[in-house]
């Protein structure tokens, strides 16, 4: 087996591994409203934000090798396009072009594709949502996702659908986040400021976001670009609360070399000396494909961590309940063999009865058992109902909260676990919700550990080169690997 039909192996398993354990758990339990594999099934992400004349247009036409995208200085598309690689029978011309353009339904409700879940943004965005299929050699293993420029002063109200909510969904489900700037707005948009400051952290990894600065052909000097460089930086350390910038990539379209040196109106002899930025930015995005496993682990991490954490806190709820219950009918049963011998003494005392053996355990029997009884109807009903309350009120000591990464997984699944126990009023499954929390932590533990030794094989191989696992066999399937057997047990 050669490393990449080991990369797609590895790629099936880990869908098997959220399609048959992770899913059923987050359907049953809200947290996800479509099962999660949709999101991660189709092909590697590309996502491109920026100002609306930070050149992203530019940008994915110069990777596709022709005008795909309508370009300009002011807003030419407000629309989320995802673009595609398409292949057309009608004719042999190879030119690279446009083979099929679908509108947003189409996109939304089929299928193959991951993005069921943007159906509640409404009609609004539905109508400035579209696909482009391309013939180029360039979206072969990949998507890009162009977006609308970023503005200041504008509100959900004034597009019609909240950006900073629909931008968060696509970053989650990007293997790489492009952000670009340019030399006139060097990150002071306002939308660019939360989409840096609250959006993307929220929803992403720091990994995954690369921030490239581009049409620095338009500085008019190598001073003034290191001007534009320098403020573009002070500009991302207050947006992101950052000291330690990451890399801020350099690029402009290999056009405007083509140009009259009278037209550009300045010395841009320092571009030659940053080709391999713009390269390196290309690079990146055709790395998406490799991207994606690393993703797809980190995938299963996350959220095998947060299930786990939710069916934890529903365990520890229960088992709270059972022996709040448990204590309190044995306080109950104490206190109902007290009364039932305090009434067999007192009818005895008072010469209703003789002392005969059986007419007193029938007296006293009768009497701490109606007292158990009314207790259990009445008392018990009131004591769980205060636990119940009191439980929702304090929900934080249902899990311990040792470390941050913990914090962390509680603070994403903290409102599931309310909102559950609020619609079960406190009613758990305890043996059902203990299996399916075995399950899922095994997979977060076991599963987890695996997949990253397997990920870390991986990055050993040469092109040719098979696993050892599957190095001796030549029969071997996905089934072979070291972990498949959490994705396929019973």
């Amino acid at each position: 087996m050669h490393r990449e039909n080991y990369i797609e192996t590895l790629r099936a398993e880990l869908l098997d591994l959220v399609e048959e354990h992770l899913t059923p758990v987050a359907l049953r339990y809200g947290y996800s409203e479509v099962p999660l594999e949709s999101n991660i099934k189709w092909r590697p992400l590309v996502l491109v934000l920026g100002n609306y004349s930070s050149g992203k247009s530019t940008l994915i036409n110069d990777f596709l090798g022709t005008k795909i995208q309508a370009t300009g200085q002011a807003p030419t598309d407000d629309s989320f396009t995802v673009i595609t690689h398409g292949t057309s029978d009608s004719d042999d011309n190879d030119d690279i072009r446009v083979v099929e353009e679908r509108d947003g339904k189409f996109l939304l409700n089929d299928p193959e594709y991951p993005f069921e879940t943007l159906k509640r943004y409404g009609q609004r965005f539905i109508a400035h949502f579209r696909l482009k299929k391309v013939n180029s050699p360039f979206l072969e293993n990949l998507a890009i996702i162009d977006t609308p420029g970023m503005l200041d002063s504008i509100t959900e109200r004034d597009r019609g659908y909240d950006y900073q909510e629909i931008i968060g969904d696509l970053a989650q489900m990007a293997d790489l986040v492009l952000v670009l700037f340019d030399p006139h707005k060097a990150g002071t948009v306002r939308e660019t400021h939360t989409s840096l400051r609250d959006t993307l952290p929220a929803k992403t990894f720091e990994d995954r976001v690369l921030f490239v600065l581009n049409r620095i052909d338009e500085c008019a000097s190598l001073i003034d670009l290191l001007q534009v460089y320098g403020t573009l930086c002070w500009n991302l350390s207050q947006m992101t609360g950052r000291k330690d910038i990451p890399p801020i990539r350099l690029t402009y379209s290999p056009h405007v070399l083509q140009s009259p040196a009278g037209e550009l109106g300045a010395d841009q002899r320092y571009l030659h000396y940053l080709d391999n930025q713009r390269l390196e930015v290309k690079e990146a995005v055709l790395q998406a494909p490799r991207f994606r496993l690393d993703n797809l682990a980190t995938f299963v991490e996350t959220h095998g961590e947060r299930l786990s954490h939710l069916l934890e806190a529903l365990v520890n709820y229960s088992q709270g309940s059972r022996r709040f219950f448990w204590r309190h009918v044995l306080i109950n049963l104490a206190v109902s063999l007290l009364i039932g011998g305090g009434a067999t003494a007192g009818v005895i005392t008072a010469g209703l009865i003789g002392p005969e053996p059986y007419l007193m355990a029938a007296v006293g029997g009768a009497a701490g058992g109606l007292f158990f009884i009314l207790w259990y109807l009445t008392g018990m009903r009131w004591l769980r109902r205060r636990f119940y309350r009191d439980q929702m009120r304090h929900l934080d000591r249902l899990t311990p909260l040792r470390n941050q990464t913990r914090r962390d997984s509680w603070q994403a699944v903290r409102d599931l676990v309310y909102l559950t126990l609020k619609r079960t009023e406190g009613r758990i499954a305890l043996k059902e919700v203990k299996a399916e929390y075995e399950a899922v932590h095994r997979i977060f533990t076991e599963g987890s550990k695996d997949i990253r030794e397997a990920l870390n094989e991986l990055a050993t191989l040469d092109a040719g080169e098979a696993p050892d696992w599957a190095r001796d066999d030549a029969t071997a399937s996905p089934r072979d690997f070291p972990y498949s057997e959490l994705a396929h047990q019973d």
